[in-house]
């Protein structure tokens, strides 16, 4: 049987959420600035770790991003180590971003 999965930008509490069958999976939290969407913390829920919720979670806000014409900054480790394994989505990081460049905002 294959799990029913939905990711949902919950704008309100600034986050996109994964729910499988109802229960939230985990969620990447966002903020968003001109032009740009920073992903600054990912987490997977008790229970729900190897079923592939983070990568679910990072191509799915990645996806969502390129939809809206945002670059990124992957201010979370695992977003960033997500990019950096599929080269693919690298077009995305804002050129100008770095771990300096973003400390003081």
């Amino acid at each position: 049987m294959t799990d029913k999965r939905t990711l949902t930008d919950v704008s309100e509490r600034h986050r996109f959420e994964l729910d499988i069958d109802g229960a939230l999976a985990g969620f990447v939290t966002y903020s968003l600035h001109p032009g740009i969407i920073a992903f600054n913390h990912t987490e997977t829920e008790a229970g729900f770790e190897g079923r592939g919720v983070g990568s679910e979670l990072a191509r799915g806000v990645l996806d969502a991003a390129r939809d809206r014409q945002l670059k990124v900054w992957p201010r979370c480790p695992f977003i960033g180590g997500w990019i950096e394994r599929h080269a693919d989505y690298a077009d995305l990081v804002d050129p100008d971003w770095n771990v300096d460049h973003d400390s003081g905002r």
